[in-house]
Order: structure tokens, then C-alpha cells, then sequence
């Protein structure tokens, strides 16, 4: 009996040994200082597997009688078939991969046109030629997360590249989609190996786990799939999303472009992204683009209506649960800085996981990597390593690198406080922009010609055609922290008129690699909804209409030796439509004023100016 126990407990031990051994020869994600390290077992790109198959959505959008299935390109570790590893996901899905339109004459609408008229010309509508020979989607992040012991997968939008359905720029599907992706590597949705047959295809390599990224269009679908609630989403990190059609494509209801890009809006972009299948191309443009989004977007007017809400990521978070870092910078004239704000203030205000990465450049523009590999090294791998209790708010300083950004408790930061500053008569040249009121200053006017440019603005010596109001020049910096706030009383000689504000530093330069001289912050408004977004109304010549909107967040400090510059004019050469010029604006400067959010408040700007 003896004997036997002995020889058992022997083999066992032989057993146990070998069954270690096996274990040490596997290869596993490894982890230093909370992030996931590049692994040699996972590195070897020639060994990944990689596969295609359709996932079946809750949604049917171009016209057939079958449920629209959606392209995945799959990316994994050998080690997952092989060693039966289980991994989460990194996923992109986007409306690019495929190709877009051409850039054609006559893409983008007409703006030289009057305001409130429709355009005297029809657009062109270019049909996208779809690229790649092979269904594989895209090698993006492959590099960067599978040898960290990641899966990444990718997958087409609806309408876009092999993907079935139709675009719809911010409707229902463009979030069903990735959740239904997300549905399927959770086993709870029916993956096909054709975008037409029954042969499923299950994810069984991986763990449920999956976190969302990409940059704009890309950076906007993972908020979007974030919003539907879906389980098993744990973390996003969005890059310069559009979060509002909207607020991409209108201001305070002025019809106004992004940056770059004059004359575009939603029936554009759905042009430069329907890479699907041609023979439903009929179909989705005469239901989306030539009904749906006809009916709904208003160039006209441009004030705020339930096809835009609709469109508005703000107002469908109720259910979102994913950890939430975003990334955007304060000199993205495309992609405002405020689509971000807006999210991650919210977020916080929920009590979600949230941080945020400013910097000081334009669109794009992603976190360190240390930042998102601690991100999903944590949600995702379940890793301890404190992510959560790591400063709320990184900002890239004007002399910082972007990999050694400042931190920041919270942003706006919390030492800035609301400064008013008031205007002084001599805005055709240069008037002074003090803390005091003063009273009887009357009003000054102002000459619209959309052939002049905000630098051009700036750097006028004098003009009829702006004003300009600045304050004395600095002593020391001035750190402004937040989103400036305009109130305008102003009347206008015609029905309709253009409102454009620039805040600048003063001299404004020539210098293109010095990007945070220059523009501090801007805005726009439509004087026609100085009483609400979603109704306007003709402005009578002679009256005078008080309106109050901000302008867009910022976090910048001011060098001593320089002054701020506050800008008004009308049309904005670069972003609104561009009316006939001699529109006269008159600005009542006792009643109008910019509120400022200054780090030490009111005592370090009167340092810095008195």
C-alpha cells in the first residue's frame, strides 16, 4: 500500500512538473510597469492569422429583404489556435478602408450665393471606385497591439466597402453596426464566412474584452458604439471625433464648413464615403442622401432640428458604460475642440472612468502610447496598475513634447476664473479691451466683404471691414483655461448676416511653425437665432438684437510681451457662405462684452495689464 501511495504520488509529481514546463513554454501577454510589453512569440507577423467573415446586424438599410451584414477582418496570434490562447480585441471600424470619392469639381456646395437662398448651382455626386483586390480591410494597429497580446480587428461601416447597408453619417446603423460586431465576439451574434451563406463562424480565441479606437470618422464610431450600451465594450479612446453633425457643419445656427474643406455637409461626406456594393447605390441615395438627409439638413436656415439631434452622440449616452480617454487638439480647425469637451464633461458628470488628452496642434493627433497602452492594458487585460487614479487631464504646454504632456487635476482647470473684459471705441483701428465698463462708448460699425481673410483682419492697421478691441500689452502670461463666452448686441442692414469672432494674440505673425501664436480661440454665430438654435427669424434693419454664444475651449498661455486681440467680423472667408458684400453690422459696445476663463481669475490679468 505503501508502495503504491509512493509510485502515485511520484508520477504525479512527474506530471505536475511536465504540466509546468508546458506552461512556461506558452507564450502569454506580458506586463511591466502597467502596460502590456511587445512579446517575440507574438511579434512575427508572417505567423498571424488572419481571416475575413460577415457579421449579421439588427438592421436592414438598403432596400433588400435580408438583414445587412457588416466585413470583419479578423488579426490574431497564432498562439490562439495553436495553444488555444484567449485575447482581447482592439478594434477599428471605419468608412474609409475602401476608398473614397474623387475630389471633382463642383463636390462641395456653392457658397457664393446670398444667406437664407439656396445655392445657384447643383453639386456633383462622384461615385466611389471601391479599392483592394482582396477582402482584407486594413493593417492598421496591427503593429502597434497584437505583439502586446492583443487581437485587433477591423470592420467596414454599412454602405462602405464589403460591408452591406447603406451610410448614413451619424444615423442608427453607423452604432448598430460595431455592436453587433462586439455582440459576435461575445457569441451573442451569428458570424458568416460569406456575406450570403450560412457557414457561421464563431470567435471562439476571444475573452469578450474589447476597446474601440481611431482617429475623426474612426475616432466618432467607437463613442457611437459606445452609446448603445453594448456589453463587453470596456474602454474607448476616440481621437478628434465628431460628436455632432451638427457642430461640424453648423454654428449657433450659421451655416458654417469645417475647416479645409468650404462648402461641404452631410450629403457630401455620404458621397466621399458610399464605397458599397453599386447595384444598392441607387437605393441609399435616393433614401438617405436624396430624401432623409434633403429634408433635413437646411441650408437655408441652418437652425438646429431633430435631423441634426438626432445626429448628436451627446443626447444618446444614457447607456454608455465604456471607459472613456479622448484625444483632441486645441488648434483643430475641422474637428472642433469642442466635440470632445462636451463628451468628456459628460462622461465625468456620470461618473464613467474618464480622461482627456489635449495638445496644441491641429486634427488628430493620438495620446502617448503609454497613455492608451496603460488604458487597455487595464480595462482590457484586467491588469491592477492604477490607471483609474492617474491625473484626469494631460495637456501637451506650448513647449512640452507630446509624449511628456502637463498634468492637470481636471480641465478647464480649476484655477480659472471668469474675467469680463469690455470694448472701447476705435474698433476700425485698434480699441482699447479693458476690465472696466465704460459708459457712452455708442456703437461702431462694420462692413462685410468675405474676400478678406481673419489674418488679414488681424493684421490691418485699420479697416472698415472688422474690429478689432485689444488689451494692453502683457507684463507676464496669462494662462487661459476654458471656453471664452461673447455677448454681441448688434443690428445688421440687411435680413440675414454672417457673425464671425476671432480672439488672437497680438502681433499676429507670419510664422506657420509657431502654432500657438496667433488665433487664441473663434466662433460664429447667426444673428437670425439670438433667441433660440431652432427657430430664426429676419433681423429688422435699424434693431438691435443681443445674443450671447462661446467660442471654442482652449487652454493656452499668452506670452508676456504680447496683447489680446478680440475680432469681430461677418462673413468668414474660409468657413460661411459668402454673401455679396456691404452688409453693415453695428456693434453696441455698452452692451457688449467677452467673458474670459483666466487662471487667477481677475488678479492675474489685472497683474499682467495694469
Amino acid at each position: 500500500m505503501i508502495k503504491k501511495y509512493l509510485k502515485a504520488s511520484a508520477l504525479a509529481l512527474i506530471f505536475s512538473a511536465a504540466t509546468i514546463s508546458i506552461a512556461q513554454d506558452k507564450t502569454v501577454p506580458v506586463f511591466e510597469n502597467g502596460e502590456a510589453q511587445k512579446v517575440e512569440g507574438f511579434s512575427n507577423y508572417k505567423d498571424y492569422i488572419r481571416h475575413d467573415l460577415w457579421v449579421e446586424t439588427t438592421f436592414n438599410t438598403d432596400g433588400d429583404d435580408t438583414l445587412d451584414r457588416v466585413h470583419v477582418s479578423v488579426t490574431r496570434p497564432k498562439q490562439t489556435d495553436t495553444e488555444g490562447l484567449k485575447l482581447p480585441i482592439v478594434y477599428v471600424t471605419s468608412p474609409y478602408f475602401a476608398g473614397v470619392a474623387p475630389d471633382v469639381p463642383g463636390i462641395m456646395w456653392d457658397v457664393e450665393h446670398e444667406l437664407g437662398e439656396p445655392a445657384k448651382t447643383e453639386r456633383a455626386h462622384p461615385e466611389v471606385t471601391r479599392l483592394g483586390e482582396r477582402p482584407i480591410i486594413s493593417n492598421s494597429h496591427i503593429a502597434s497591439w497584437v505583439p502586446r497580446g492583443y487581437i485587433v480587428v477591423h470592420s467596414s461601416s454599412p454602405g462602405t466597402g464589403l460591408s452591406q447597408g447603406s451610410p448614413t453619417v451619424g444615423g442608427p446603423n453607423e452604432a448598430l453596426a460595431p455592436k453587433a460586431v462586439i455582440d459576435w465576439l461575445n457569441g451573442r451574434a451569428k458570424g458568416y464566412t460569406t456575406p450570403d451563406g450560412d457557414e457561421e463562424v464563431e470567435a471562439f480565441w476571444s475573452t469578450g474584452k474589447v476597446g474601440m479606437t481611431g482617429t475623426s470618422y474612426n475616432g466618432t464610431l467607437p463613442l457611437a458604439a459606445a452609446t448603445t450600451g453594448v456589453d463587453g465594450l470596456e474602454a474607448i479612446i476616440p481621437i478628434a471625433p465628431n460628436t455632432s453633425s451638427y457642430h461640424y457643419y453648423r454654428s449657433n445656427g450659421l451655416v458654417r464648413s469645417p475647416g479645409g474643406y468650404l462648402g461641404e455637409d452631410i450629403d457630401v461626406l455620404y458621397d466621399f464615403i458610399h464605397s458599397g456594393d453599386e447595384s444598392k447605390r441607387p437605393y441609399n441615395n435616393k433614401t438617405v442622401r436624396d430624401t432623409e438627409m434633403a429634408n433635413g439638413m437646411d441650408r437655408e436656415t441652418g437652425d438646429l432640428n431633430e435631423f441634426w439631434n438626432d445626429r448628436d452622440y451627446l443626447n444618446q449616452m444614457e447607456g454608455m458604460k465604456a471607459a472613456l480617454l479622448m484625444s483632441h487638439g486645441f488648434n483643430d480647425w475641422n474637428v472642433m475642440p469642442e466635440h470632445s469637451n462636451r463628451i468628456y464633461q459628460k462622461a465625468k458628470a456620470m461618473g464613467l472612468p474618464t480622461q482627456l488628452y489635449y495638445h496644441q496642434n491641429g486634427h488628430g493627433g493620438p495620446p502617448p502610447m503609454t497613455m492608451m497602452n496603460r488604458w487597455f492594458t487595464h480595462y482590457l487585460h484586467g491588469i491592477d496598475n492604477g490607471v483609474e487614479n492617474d491625473p484626469q487631464v494631460k495637456i501637451v504646454r506650448e513647449n512640452d513634447k507630446p509624449n511628456n504632456p502637463t498634468s492637470y487635476t481636471a480641465y478647464p482647470n480649476p484655477e480659472a476664473k471668469n474675467v469680463t473684459l469690455y470694448l472701447n471705441k476705435g474698433g476700425n483701428e485698434v480699441g482699447p479691451l479693458t476690465t472696466l465698463r465704460s459708459k457712452k462708448q455708442k456703437t461702431e460699425t462694420l462692413e462685410d466683404d468675405f474676400n478678406i481673410s481673419g489674418k488679414q483682419h488681424a493684421q490691418a492697421e485699420k479697416s472698415k471691414h472688422r474690429l478689432l478691441y485689444a488689451t494692453k500689452t502683457l507684463k507676464q502670461d496669462v494662462h487661459l483655461s476654458g471656453e471664452s463666452t461673447i455677448t454681441i448686441s448688434l443690428s445688421s442692414s440687411k435680413p440675414a448676416a454672417n457673425l464671425s469672432v476671432m480672439l488672437v494674440s497680438l502681433p499676429y505673425t507670419d510664422d506657420p511653425e509657431v502654432i500657438t501664436d496667433n488665433i487664441i480661440t473663434r466662433g460664429w454665430a447667426d444673428p437670425q437665432n439670438y433667441k433660440s438654435l431652432t427657430e430664426s427669424e429676419p433681423l429688422e434693419k435699424g434693431t438691435f438684437y443681443d445674443m450671447t454664444f462661446n467660442l471654442q475651449p482652449d487652454d493656452q498661455i499668452i506670452k508676456a510681451g504680447q496683447q489680446i486681440g478680440l475680432i469681430i467680423f461677418s462673413s468668414d472667408k474660409e468657413f460661411t457662405i459668402h454673401p455679396k458684400p456691404g452688409t453693415k453690422l453695428k456693434v453696441d459696445l455698452d452692451n457688449t462684452s467677452i467673458t474670459l476663463p483666466v487662471v487667477g481669475g481677475l488678479d492675474a490679468l489685472k497683474k499682467a495689464i495694469e
